[in-house]
């Protein structure tokens, strides 16, 4: 329509939100689907958490907040970078947003000018790579190969970066990988941009309590103190804290940037939900210990389908180290063709006719920037995992 914006023309929607609408759609219509394109944990929001959001509604924490947060969820967030990563910030450091995706819209509002570079990993969240071109940016992709475990090389990195460049976004554990760098394989990186002091390094951390083994997970700052002030740490209680429709995502940084932010939220949403807040606050400060407990079964979990989708015909599964995602090639059934009589030619065909004749929805990887691969998020029941992996392996069986 010609009264729309230019710029629309430039994203598209996000194809994780797409496929789980697509089998909502099925399942209403009677299908037998077994959605795995979600990225949300099953398991409930903690009791506490959900406690403690009721008394702030009956203290009457209703009004407005302060535009970057409470100052108690600052202060609880300040002790958490504290606690957890050994990196000090001060409140005015800190700002809150509604999810992650606002606290990175708004440092790409507040920041790039027309033209500007952002280095973005591939496989990459959807959304990262829109939100650059909705604020002006262009998106400038660094390809991590399964051959490296979908881990970006010191190497690829280096040669992304331009004179150009203004952000470098750094996601460990990985949407939709599951990679996570050890602190070796992340110094190696940060060695890079301390060539280049004009990058800025926004690092997304979401998953950061979903490692699984004896993984430990670091952020930049914590590897490279030399980029504290040029880094955006980001950071939420979504995934951890089972807490994805609470919308409280959170990041810290340099002030002037963290100023920026908040004058960009002010003109958009404002302060973030004062109920959710306060939530945020109990599951920063409450206790932790059902965390390990569901890092546990998101492991065996992990292990399960891994086992399985390497025993289907065509499929070459990595074993990752964090999130809930697997992210499988699919390479070996390209130029097959299905029991219905469709040739598989890219991965958008191959999760198309995996979703019409097993009823199992599963994300493409172009749509993460690196096929022919697709994405499963196995942060559903065991038993629904095990009845999706065997109808993957019968339908890749079926192909000739």
């Amino acid at each position: 329509m010609a009264f729309l914006s230019d710029t629309l023309s430039r994203v598209k929607p996000s194809a994780t939100i797409a496929v789980s609408a697509k089998a909502r759609e099925l399942k209403a219509e009677g299908r037998d689907v077994i959605g795995l394109g979600a990225g949300e944990p099953d398991f409930d929001t903690p009791d506490n958490i959900k406690a403690a959001a009721i008394e702030a509604i009956n203290r009457g924490e209703t009004k407005y907040t302060a535009v970057p947060g409470i100052l108690e969820l600052r202060e609880a967030i300040v002790e958490k970078y504290k606690r957890e990563n050994d990196l000090t910030y001060k409140t005015e450091q800190v700002i809150v947003g509604t999810g992650g995706k606002q606290i990175l819209y708004n440092a790409f509002a507040a920041t790039l000018n027309a033209g500007d570079e952002v280095v973005i990993p591939a496989p990459y969240w959807v959304s990262y790579p829109d939100m650059v071109l909705l604020n002006g940016g262009e998106p400038v992709f660094a390809e991590a190969s399964i051959e490296n475990n979908f881990k970006l090389t010191p190497e690829a990195l280096e040669a992304a970066i331009t004179p150009k460049t203004k952000w470098f976004i750094f996601n460990s554990p990985s949407n939709p990988s599951g990679a996570a760098y050890s602190r070796d394989e992340l110094k190696a990186l940060t060695d890079v941009l301390l060539k280049y002091p004009d990058v800025w390094v926004l690092t997304d951390d979401m998953y950061e309590h979903l490692c699984y083994g004896d993984f430990e997970f670091v952020t930049p700052v914590q590897v490279e103190p030399k980029l504290y002030d040029r880094t955006l740490t980001m950071n939420g209680v979504s995934k951890a804290y089972a807490m994805t429709g609470w919308r409280i995502g959170y990041a810290a940084g340099p002030v002037e940037l963290i100023k920026a932010m908040t004058k960009i939220q002010g003109q958009s949403t404002s302060g973030t939900c004062s109920i959710a807040q306060w939530a945020a606050v109990e599951a920063l400060n409450g206790p932790q210990d059902f965390i390990a407990e569901r890092r546990d079964a998101f492991q065996a979990r992990r292990d399960l389908v891994v086992s399985m989708l390497n025993q289907a015909n065509g499929i070459e599964c990595p074993m990752p180290e964090g999130a809930f995602y697997v992210y499988p090639s699919c390479k070996g059934c390209m130029g097959k063709t299905t029991e219905g009589g469709k040739l598989l030619e890219t991965d958008e065909d191959f999760v198309t006719a995996l979703l019409e004749e097993e009823g199992v929805a599963v994300v493409h990887g172009s749509a993460f920037g690196l096929g022919p691969n697709f994405r499963i998020s196995y942060a559903t029941s065991t038993e629904a995992l095990t009845d999706a992996c065997e109808r993957i392996q019968r339908f890749c069986s079926s192909l000739r």
